[in-house]
């Protein structure tokens, strides 16, 4: 059995994260390195681990969390795609259950907005996880703040917590924004298409997606 050590110590995950996130530091994408890859596993595995799933579910939320961008290496575009292709091979040379293999690969593949759907449970859990992950310091220039709309709505994001209600069924994403950076049309200008995922994949899991944004709720 694949363990998530094995993954997050493996020299080529670390080449791939590295130099996929020096790519996009080269066409000025915030950041998708380390923090970002340990975030999200972490937030996937929590996720699922809420919501009743095993032990084992929890771990493969893990490893799809830390593997999702790999395919940065490649290109920003079609990433998911590039990138589920890598985890696959990846996965496989390792010697991962096909199965296990099957359902990582897809979680992977099916994170970006333009092409994802929550196809599994690892998915769901993957793209909540992944856009929930809205912070400040992702921002590598400050200085772009002011210029570019992407900056900008990171940069304003003081606080970001995605909460699991079981008894209410829903899962929130709470943001506290600066509004004097960024006000709160310039997050759904960029953003709507996000949350939409982020509906989809609740829905999956039987919740309702709420968006609340300086302590009001606006999905």
């Amino acid at each position: 059995m694949i363990r998530f050590e094995e993954i997050k110590n493996s020299d080529a995950v670390k080449a791939y994260i590295e130099t996929g996130d020096e790519n996009l530091k080269a066409i000025e994408y915030t950041e998708h390195s380390f923090p970002h890859a340990m975030r999200v596993s972490n937030d996937a595995a929590k996720i699922l681990r809420q919501l009743g799933y095993d032990d084992r579910t929890c771990e493969l939320g893990m490893i799809a969390g830390y593997l999702h961008d790999i395919g940065n290496v490649v290109n920003r575009s079609d990433h998911a795609q590039s990138g589920a292709l890598m985890t696959f091979e990846l996965l496989t040379r390792m010697g991962m259950e096909p199965k296990e293999v099957a359902i990582v690969t897809a979680a992977v593949g099916h994170h970006d907005e333009g092409t994802a759907h929550p196809v599994n449970a690892v998915a769901a859990a993957l793209i909540l996880s992944d856009k929930g992950d809205v912070r400040r310091t992702r921002v590598r220039d400050r200085g772009r703040v002011s210029c570019d709309i992407h900056d900008r709505v990171n940069y304003a994001v003081e606080k970001a917590r995605l909460k699991i209600f079981d008894s209410e069924k829903i899962a929130m994403l709470e943001l506290e924004i600066d509004t004097e950076i960024c006000p709160v049309m310039e997050y759904f200008e960029i953003f709507i298409g996000r949350m939409t995922l982020c509906r989809k994949a609740a829905e999956f899991f039987g919740l309702c997606f709420e968006l609340k944004i300086n302590g009001t709720r606006l999905l």
